[in-house]
């Protein structure tokens, strides 16, 4: 199983959409709080649209208590400043992408701290950043690509 992270999230369309994805492939979504909206907010299930139910979804206080909790698995730090590329990686099952809020993305200290499996999506530099979801969308189906689509149809 993909992990996906997000931490502390602002918009509810995003989230909604990325339960969504999360839904359409198996993947397990974490809500590190504080959120920026009420999980059954009606911008968040419009998202996700009649599969917000179907979402795996597992709430948690900080990230710590999180990446306590799977200390045995790998964590990839999603961020548009860092050298190495998503598809640097050879990606396993098990494996946590870790997203930040919108307006700021990850916290400095804790990009610093995981430089080494910081990861990007390329980007020509017109645009500051990709949509969340997006980007989330596309690391989730590179990782199922690479562990051969192992839980799906």
């Amino acid at each position: 199983m993909i992990h996906v992270v997000l931490v502390e999230p602002e918009i509810p369309s995003n989230t909604g959409n990325i339960g969504r994805t999360c839904a359409a492939t198996g993947a397990r979504l974490h809500l590190v709080h504080p959120l920026g909206f009420e999980t059954d907010d009606k911008a968040l299930k419009r998202a996700g649209l009649d599969y917000w139910h179907e979402v795996d979804v597992e709430h948690h206080e900080s990230f710590e208590a999180l990446q306590a909790k799977y200390s045995d698995h790998r964590f990839f730090f999603v961020e548009t400043r860092t050298d190495h590329l998503y598809t640097d990686f050879k990606y396993q099952d098990g494996d946590f992408f870790v997203l930040g809020k919108e307006s700021s993305g990850l916290p400095k200290e804790m990009l610093e701290a995981n430089e080494e499996t910081c990861i990007r999506l390329p980007m020509t530099g017109i645009v500051r950043s990709l949509n969340l979801s997006n980007v989330a969308a596309v690391i989730v189906y590179d990782a199922l690509r690479q562990i051969g689509f192992s839980n799906m149809d």
